[in-house]
């Protein structure tokens, strides 16, 4: 298969309809799902900022070829209790652009930027046990497995563990090898 050329870019008005689909399809999401949320919310955080504030942000995850939004990044601003900061990440394609090798460059890309953009040192990113496709995307987007984060999600009616993973500063990015 053809490596698929992806970019990201800042988040326009039609891609709210995404947005809007992800909080109301059960499942489109995946494992991720955790019930009915507000279609409108999107709208409004749009209006605000644009998915680009100063604590949680979003891009779009573009097939160039197509120009078509094939999901989005995320990150938003986490502590461990302390005065140091570090980035938290996250992923949403479309199940049609799964299993296509989007989502690892997607997320090393999004390390790339976050690290030339800002100063954090770590940047981490949590998945789900029986993701293993997710697990696979993170190692290969240059991330390392730190461990299993007991009983941390409450989803599909019981607590869940995840499994967490770090990329830092001096880490080297997949991309540039």
């Amino acid at each position: 298969m053809d490596e698929v050329s992806i970019r990201l870019r800042p988040v326009a008005e039609e891609d709210l309809v995404m947005f809007q689909r992800f909080a109301t399809e059960p499942g489109l999401i995946g494992l991720d799902w955790t019930g009915f949320k507000d279609p409108q919310a999107p709208v409004r955080r749009f209006a605000v900022d644009g998915f680009l504030g100063a604590e949680s942000s979003r891009l779009m995850v573009e097939v160039e070829r197509e120009r078509v939004a094939a999901g989005f990044v995320s990150w938003a601003l986490r502590d461990f209790g302390g005065p140091t900061k570090h980035w938290e990440i996250g992923i949403a394609l479309l199940p049609e652009w799964r299993g296509r090798g989007i989502g690892w460059r997607a997320q090393a890309m999004l390390c790339d930027y976050l690290f030339t953009h800002t100063p954090v040192q770590r940047i981490q990113a949590g998945t789900h046990p029986e993701n293993i496709a997710e697990q696979k995307s993170l190692v290969k987007a240059g991330f390392a497995l730190e461990g299993v984060v007991r009983a941390c999600e409450f989803r599909d009616g019981r607590w869940c563990d995840g499994y967490l993973y770090s990329r830092v500063r001096d880490d080297p990015s997949p991309l540039r090898s």
